[in-house]
């Protein structure tokens, strides 16, 4: 990294931004016309869930290999291409003709998904070392941003009467330019590692790529537990209406997201272990709140922390995992996401399990033990040769 210059970390830095964008635009405008797959198929909810479990196992799947050839071939190599292929593997989800060929289209999207996420978090680590100081939470910010605007192109199509597939083919156009675009001002690719006479081997699942994994876990169940069970819980347990309901996740998205972009600065001040460890309590006392005193601005406000809380943990996370073996950055932000996404995919069934045995706000006391485990765990973000 002493060969980078300061104008191609500005660039570098640039382009990793877009490719988060990119992710966050295609996850944001797919969940918008998910409505529309399931009612051109007549899907039940049975049935949906079944195309979304493939989606998500071909994420795992994806994270598999994704980190062996990010590390293999050097991620500045794999970005572009999985940027473009994100883009274009979901297209023929809105023109699958059956459950069938939606199942199997979703199981590749997860795949091509996982390379680009495994390779951007990977390449911005790298920019964050050439920068010298903390920019990975601005990363994540900016997926934040691209689900906004995703989630906002899928509404104006449906708005227009336009189809999934139509939608989905038009989003993924510009997208693939961006990808293009961004991939001129990546980081000098480095040799692959058979070419420079290296070889970065297979990654040990060492007892701090679990514990990193499972912070991640805790933090991803409440994201999942927000996106899902807010608005519910302020609308049949606080007897708030519709309207005030939706607040729940708007709230506690907006904060998560500015909390994001505040992140680095905060960082950079006080250190990933304060960091994590004063953001974790700040979650756990704004849900706990939210749950404890019962009324709906107190509700919303906690949710507000809440997102707050969460927002600059799991950038943390994998800001450390990548730092901690640089020659196999890519596996150990793949292992740490293995674990990881498995709370965002478990998280709000877990939560509504939960619920059915002892109500909701009993179950969303998980979250709330969950933020202030990670509060506890904050030491182990300390910097720490690999093993």
């Amino acid at each position: 990294m002493s060969t980078v210059t300061t104008q191609q970390a500005v660039n570098a830095r640039r382009a990793v931004s877009y490719f988060f964008i990119l992710l966050g635009t295609v996850s944001g405008v797919w969940a918008a016309r998910i409505p529309a797959v399931k009612n051109s198929l007549a899907l039940t909810d049975g049935q949906l869930s079944y195309g979304l479990l493939a989606a998500a196992a071909g994420l795992v799947t994806g994270m598999r290999f994704a980190g062996r050839l990010t590390d293999h071939l050097g991620s500045t190599r794999v970005i572009v291409p999985a940027g473009i292929g994100t883009a274009l593997a979901v297209i023929p989800a809105g023109y699958a003709p059956d459950l069938t060929v939606l199942c199997v289209v979703l199981f590749l999207y997860g795949v091509v998904n996982a390379s680009l996420d495994v390779s951007m978090n990977a390449h911005g680590v790298e920019v964050e070392r050439a920068y010298g100081r903390p920019i990975m939470s601005s990363f994540h910010g900016m997926f934040s941003i691209g689900g906004l605007i995703g989630a906002a192109i899928g509404g104006l199509f449906a708005l227009l009467g336009l189809g999934a597939g139509t939608t989905l083919a038009a989003t993924a156009v510009p997208l693939v330019l961006l990808s293009l675009y961004a991939g001129r001002h990546l980081l000098p690719a480095a040799a692959p590692a058979h070419a420079s006479g290296g070889g970065t081997g297979r990654a040990p699942w060492t007892g701090w790529i679990v514990l990193m994994g499972v912070v991640a876990f805790a933090g991803l169940v409440g994201e999942g537990a927000a996106v899902d069970w807010t608005s519910v819980y302020l609308f049949e347990d606080l007897r708030a209406s519709e309207t005030v309901a939706a607040l729940g996740f708007a709230v506690f998205s907006t904060a998560m997201t500015a909390g994001r972009f505040a992140g680095d600065r905060l960082a950079l001040r006080h250190g990933p272990v304060r960091l994590v460890r004063v953001s974790g309590l700040v979650a756990a006392l704004g849900l706990g709140a939210a749950l404890l005193v019962g009324t709906v601005p107190v509700a919303i406000a906690g949710f507000a922390l809440f997102g707050l809380g969460l927002a600059t943990i799991v950038p943390q996370v994998f800001s450390a995992a990548g730092n901690h073996d640089p020659a196999r950055a890519g596996q150990a932000i793949a292992q740490v996401a293995t674990v990881g996404y498995a709370g965002l995919l478990a998280g709000p069934a877990i939560i509504g399990g939960v619920s059915e045995l002892a109500g909701l706000p009993a179950a969303l006391a998980i979250p709330v033990a969950l933020a202030a485990f990670m509060a506890a765990s904050a030491g182990a973000l300390r910097p720490r040769p690999a093993a």
